[in-house]
């Protein structure tokens, strides 16, 4: 089939899907005024493959068949295929306002990792993985599918395993296995943009242990399959400006509590099946190049916060002052660093079986927790630059009032020579990215999304060679 437009995209997520938000049954996501946001925003992927001057980043030809794809199913072959992948998530996160898009990056994460996985699998005697990883991932790419990953299991008490919760499915595990497939039972959460996907990827989302075996499991799934029910959620389900709210109004992220009420899987779907000594290594594997996805939707933003703080300073008259110098100097600093790791990481990248480039494994996490460690320090700069009307500013409805808009012009002028309208439009959108319900929901995302602090932290320390650094001390200590 090829690339889709974005109409096509639209008419697939009409499809008996079994979705739910603030506790009703969603007939149509696509005409829902909060998911419908959604999908809206979706759209960019598509539309960037359509658009002249992105076609050249977002769409790769086939060398066999001739035919066209999204580049974002290409697997990655070289640090060259690596920095265009990053150049595309950044560049699909600029037009969507900061937001990212997703419905693509995350599905093409969880496939180069199976088939990495896949191709150990097959060393180990079971090429049957890579057979069915290979055709479902030439499905998605040929029909230019939008793809989710459920990977976070509720887990329940997080001090226990699978096997000692107090009810077996807070992690979701195999029920029966049959000649045709499995049943599977239990629930995922934190499912990003599952409401407008046409298929969710399911991994495990820890190493598991051989008394685990039910747990060990993945599949894929079409997202309007009998027994798979969304439960979804995101920031503000209100209608907003956008004057008032630029970046929150236009755009939104879902995310989904996702269940498998006794869900059918056909084995050609399955890609994990009791094999525990796999799913830490498929956990892990999938975390090396989302993190990488992950710090590359992160640059726009981190380019946003040092831009607005600026154009802030100036509207305020204050641009020269020292302090406000070092805080912006902070603001570019702790982009540019960030920025920095995630170019490196992909030029210093290795390759695994059979031929995937994977991102340097340490210098990804050192540039996620760069990000998550320094965010809402960066927050807390941009609101100190921008002062207290990012709170108690007038509504949009004050401004176009013919009775008290002319006393808002009056009074909350800036520097000479900047219109009111401005000063209150960078306002506005400082707030929205730092002081409303879309920025308390950027400020968790950097704590949790893609793995929290510690987890990162603990990746690095797995990741850095030691052995190579105290070898090097004791060298020069004279210790043999």
């Amino acid at each position: 089939m090829g690339l889709r437009t974005p109409e096509q995209y639209k008419a697939s997520l009409r499809d008996g899907r079994e979705v739910y938000y603030r506790g009703e049954l969603v007939p149509d996501v696509t005409t829902h005024p909060v998911i419908g946001v959604a999908v809206e925003h979706a759209c960019i992927d598509y539309r960037l493959a359509e658009d002249p001057r992105y076609r050249d980043l977002a769409v790769m030809t086939d060398p066999q068949t001739g035919e066209l794809y999204s580049r974002y199913y290409h697997i990655p072959q070289n640090s060259e295929d690596l920095l265009q992948r990053s150049r595309l998530i950044a560049t699909s996160t600029r037009e969507g306002a900061t937001l990212v898009v997703l419905i693509k990056e995350i599905g093409t994460d969880a496939l180069f990792a199976l088939h990495i996985v896949a191709e150990e699998l097959a060393k180990r005697g079971k090429p049957e993985y890579r057979e069915r990883v290979q055709k479902y991932y030439r499905m998605c790419r040929d029909r230019d599918y939008g793809v989710a990953v459920a990977q976070s299991d509720v887990k329940g008490d997080r001090s226990l395993g699978p096997q000692g919760q107090e009810h077996p499915d807070y992690y979701v595990r195999v029920v029966e296995e049959r000649p045709d497939g499995i049943v599977v039972r239990g629930a995922k959460v934190h499912t990003s943009v599952s409401t407008n996907t046409d298929e969710v990827i399911v991994l495990p989302t820890r190493a598991m242990r051989a008394e685990d075996k039910p747990y060990a499991v993945a599949f894929a799934l079409p997202i309007a399959t009998k027994g798979l029910k969304l439960i979804a959620s995101s920031y503000g389900g209100f209608k907003k400006d956008p004057f008032e709210f630029p970046i929150s109004a236009r755009h939104k992220m879902m995310e989904t509590l996702t269940i498998f009420d006794d869900v059918f899987v056909p084995w050609e779907r399955v890609f994990l099946c009791g094999e525990t000594e796999a799913a830490g290594l498929l956990a892990l594997t999938f975390v090396k190049f989302h993190r990488f996805t992950a710090v590359s939707y992160k640059l726009p933003l981190l380019e946003l916060l040092a831009g607005a703080a600026r154009a802030m300073a100036e509207y305020n008259g204050v641009e020269n002052a020292a302090h406000i110098r070092e805080k912006l100097t902070k603001l570019a600093t702790y982009h540019a660093t960030v920025q920095g790791l995630i170019i490196a990481a992909a030029q210093q990248h290795e390759i695994l079986p059979p031929g995937v480039a994977v991102p340097n494994t340490l210098l990804t996490n050192v540039a996620k927790y760069q990000f998550a460690a320094n965010y809402h320090t960066a927050v807390q700069m941009v609101q100190d630059v921008s002062g207290g009307l990012l709170v108690t500013g007038p509504s949009v409805e004050d401004w176009r009032s013919e009775a008290i808009g002319p006393y808002i012009r009056k009074y909350l002028g800036g520097k000479k020579g900047v219109p009111t309208e401005h000063r209150l439009r960078m306002l506005n959108l400082i707030s929205d990215l730092t002081a409303s319900d879309f920025g308390g929901y950027q400020e968790v995302l950097a704590v949790h999304a893609e793995g929290s602090l510690e987890a990162e932290k603990i990746q690095t320390y797995r990741e850095y060679d030691f052995d190579a650094a105290a070898a090097y001390a004791r060298e020069l200590a004279g210790i043999k």
